[in-house]
């Protein structure tokens, strides 16, 4: 079977080209963000979130996916990477980037709940994963990547990788998927 190209967001080749300049290999990559610009698509007026902004590999393909009236909150703790994506995206009157601490945000989170959560950041996926599932509305979308080994894991990472896979399979109030291609994706659907 031939793979139709996928067609990424023209801003894209911005964003591998400050990955290069900085040295980020913490990406994700453009089949993870191919979905992402799918499952947003999914939402008129959709509400996202994303953990861990990085230089906005991600971040360029949701926003690619979204329509006029869909919002983004998108959070990173490091400035300099926030920084990055304040020159790219900036500009994106849907998007509100926020340089902060990702667990803190979650636990003073008290706004609506969100039609997709990307949680690419430990606060929301290896920490304050209850929290952050609460933030999600029912139909609503959970994703999270780098679930298959990867070279820049740490020590141990595995067996955590394993046990939120194991968690998440054995709730009841999620529908999950594991799709086994791109870095390893997980995407929930709260019911």
């Amino acid at each position: 079977m031939n793979q139709r190209q996928i067609t990424p967001p023209p801003i894209l080749k911005q964003v591998q080209f400050k990955c290069r300049e900085l040295g980020f290999d913490m990406a994700s990559d453009e089949k993870a963000g191919s979905l992402l610009r799918v499952l947003v698509a999914s939402r008129s007026n959709g509400r996202f979130l994303e953990l861990g902004t990085g230089i906005g590999a991600s971040l360029c393909w949701m926003l690619d996916g979204m329509d006029k009236g869909s919002s983004i909150i998108s959070i990173d703790n490091d400035p300099e990477l926030i920084s990055v994506s304040e020159k790219l995206f900036g500009k994106d009157s849907r998007l509100s980037l926020l340089c902060e601490d990702g667990a803190q945000w979650i636990k003073s989170y008290q706004g609506v709940p969100f039609d997709l959560v990307f949680a690419d950041a430990w606060p929301g996926k290896y920490s304050l994963l209850e929290e952050t599932l609460d933030l999600i509305k029912p139909g609503g979308f959970y994703v999270i990547d780098d679930m298959l080994p990867q070279p820049n894991w740490p020590d141990g990472h595995a067996e955590k990788a394993s046990i939120l896979l194991e968690h998440l399979a054995q709730r009841k109030d999620l529908v999950s998927s594991t799709l086994e291609w791109s870095t390893g994706v997980i995407v929930c659907t709260r019911i």
